[in-house]
């Protein structure tokens, strides 16, 4: 690694560290929530988080964006959403001394640095296929014509576990364009406390601005740029090959539980997410505990269980832990 790599990855601990003493400022608790948004944003992946109403996840991630001075807009999806809602749209406009009409470009929402896709199941499939397009490819195209999108560029869709009802499951293929899936759980008695002691008084945090988009961009090249053992990768890849149930060296849990395992993206976001967390945590290579790190919230999507694992009661994380055991 060059100096100049070994002297960013310093700064880059300093700002985590302030980031992390500024969210504190607004967020109580949920720190591994965060940790697993930080890592996914400078991996420059997208996450998919899921929890139940009222546990500030779009408060997150406006203050994320708002301290790291980054453009946001939240999209509250709903049935009726229509690709155009979201992408943009074209209107026409009359130039006043000629009297000609043309055609122009409106942007929609997804034109920001991080977009908050609240209830991503609840957008029928067309508009989901729209959203999962631009996360993809980084551009939007309408009538023929190709407009990029601002980067760094970060999606972070959420999901309601207890409503079902008039909702379109995002399907597995398309799940996993997202790097993590975060599970998002109630806070502490403790915490709860202080969440209420400070929204139901007069407090106003005042967030400092820590990074901008350039700087951003110059860390996601970063992390690419951390070296990482070949044992590790050998081992990672090992363990991703133990989800799929064709495998013969897979364990009796996977084959007797799981219809279809993690694919090649799974491995590439392991060792994307230990770098990032190796960074965040001072370090300038990965060890196989940041690919333990990040194992549940990349894999947790992309372990696809039976209905023999419905009627047990076994989730993809129980699979994930029982893998995790033999390491």
């Amino acid at each position: 690694m060059k100096q100049s790599d070994v002297e960013q990855l310093k700064t880059f601990k300093v700002y985590y560290e302030k980031v992390c003493n500024e969210i504190a400022k607004l967020i109580i608790g949920q720190k591994s929530v965060i940790d697993q948004v930080l890592v996914c944003l400078f991996s420059n992946g997208h996450s998919l988080i899921i929890g139940v109403p009222g546990l500030a996840k779009t408060m997150l991630v406006n203050t994320i964006a708002n301290i790291l001075n980054l453009s946001f807009n939240r999209i509250q999806f709903t049935p009726d959403l229509m690709p155009s809602d979201i992408t943009g749209t074209e209107v026409i406009e009359e130039d006043r001394t000629t009297g000609k009409r043309t055609f122009r470009f409106v942007k929609g929402p997804l034109f920001a640095n991080v977009v908050l896709s609240d209830e991503i199941n609840r957008a029928p499939p067309k508009t989901q296929s729209a959203l999962l397009q631009a996360m993809q490819e980084y551009r939007v195209t309408y009538g023929g014509e190709t407009f990029p999108l601002p980067l760094p560029f970060f999606v972070l869709a959420t999901q309601n576990p207890i409503e079902q009802e008039g909702t379109y499951p995002l399907p597995e293929a398309q799940l996993d364009r997202f790097m993590f899936t975060i599970n998002i759980d109630y806070p502490s008695s403790k915490e709860e406390i202080e969440i209420v002691k400070t929204t139901t008084s007069a407090y106003e945090a005042q967030l400092e601005k820590l990074i901008d988009a350039k700087e951003l961009l110059s860390f996601q090249k970063l992390i690419r740029r951390i070296p990482v053992a070949e044992d590790i990768i050998e081992k990672t890849v090992t363990l991703v090959g133990l989800t799929r149930p064709n495998n013969t060296n897979s364990p009796d849990i996977v084959k007797k539980y799981v219809a279809w395992g993690a694919g090649p993206r799974a491995s590439q976001y392991l060792i994307l997410g230990a770098k990032a967390w190796s960074a965040l945590d001072g370090r300038y290579s990965p060890n196989f505990d940041d690919v333990r790190y990040v194992a549940h919230p990349v894999l947790r999507h992309r372990v696809i269980t039976n209905f023999a694992a419905e009627a047990d009661g076994i989730t993809s994380d129980h699979i994930i832990d029982e893998l995790l055991k033999s390491y």
